[in-house]
């Protein structure tokens, strides 16, 4: 077996007459966190939004487990085990958290919707094991208490919370995270990184990862891709990007 969950060739996307990114290569091993650090605008949004099947690349390849998917829809992509959040976190915030959670996995629920018209046996026994899943899922998260409440009416720590584990309910292969970090206190950021290691752990997913936050990208990341202006500057291990003058240069900073 490969130890290639993912694979991206000569990634391009250009937009009219503009480039933005180019010759993106890398590759996320199976049980790997692999983040993509850069500048605003180093084309780090762009690179997942090809992967995920939101942008159709201009050129190139994206393999997952071996199966293009480079342009395929994003719900063809997700039912090939490759999930992702937002920097802008995307719940339905009317609804209660469990029921985000109930959601999420219709895709997986197999009685049909006329069964469920018809409240039969199969869809009754499908909609329990959901709940069951939502339960248990709602347990890992922390989220037990809050199970009722509006989405929309959660700390942002816990609708991020929400938000990862609505991806993880659907038993996901390689789960993206798009600046998890963002908008969460120093104590929510060493949890995030404390669930996503426990995560990959437990589950034996592959994460990739876009963050600007230094310290849980160095903490949590097995090998890192920087990029600038829309092009890769290097890929190596947290101690190799931290020393490396280009990076220091492009993005960490120079005295």
């Amino acid at each position: 077996m490969s130890t290639e969950m993912l694979k991206v060739s000569g990634l391009q996307m250009r937009f009219g007459g503009l480039l933005a990114v180019d010759g993106i290569e890398f590759e996320v091993r199976r049980d790997e966190v692999f983040a993509i650090i850069g500048p605003n605008g180093a084309g780090k949004t762009t690179v997942f939004n090809c992967v995920g099947g939101f942008y159709k690349p201009t050129a190139g390849e994206v393999t997952l487990d071996g199966h293009s998917i480079a342009r395929k829809p994003s719900h063809v992509v997700a039912r090939h085990g490759l999930v992702r959040t937002f920097q802008n976190i995307r719940l339905f915030k009317q609804l209660t958290v469990v029921e985000n959670l109930m959601v999420a996995q219709h895709r997986q629920v197999k009685a049909g919707l006329l069964r469920g018209l018809l409240a039969t046996p199969a869809f009754r026994r499908a909609e329990r094991e959901a709940l069951e899943r939502a339960a248990e899922w709602l347990e890992r998260m922390g989220l037990t208490s809050v199970a009722n409440r509006e989405a929309g009416t959660l700390s942002y720590g816990h609708q991020r919370r929400l938000e990862i584990a609505r991806c993880m309910i659907t038993k996901p292969r390689l789960l993206m995270l798009d600046e998890p970090a963002a908008g969460l206190n120093p104590q929510e950021k060493i949890e995030l990184q404390q669930l996503i290691d426990k995560l990959r752990r437990e589950f034996n997913i592959s994460v990739l990862l876009i963050e600007h936050d230094m310290s849980l990208v160095m903490g949590v990341s097995d090998r890192i891709l920087v990029m600038e202006h829309g092009k890769p500057i290097m890929i190596g291990k947290p101690d190799e990007v931290r020393n490396d003058p280009r990076v220091i240069k492009a993005y960490l900073g120079e005295d």
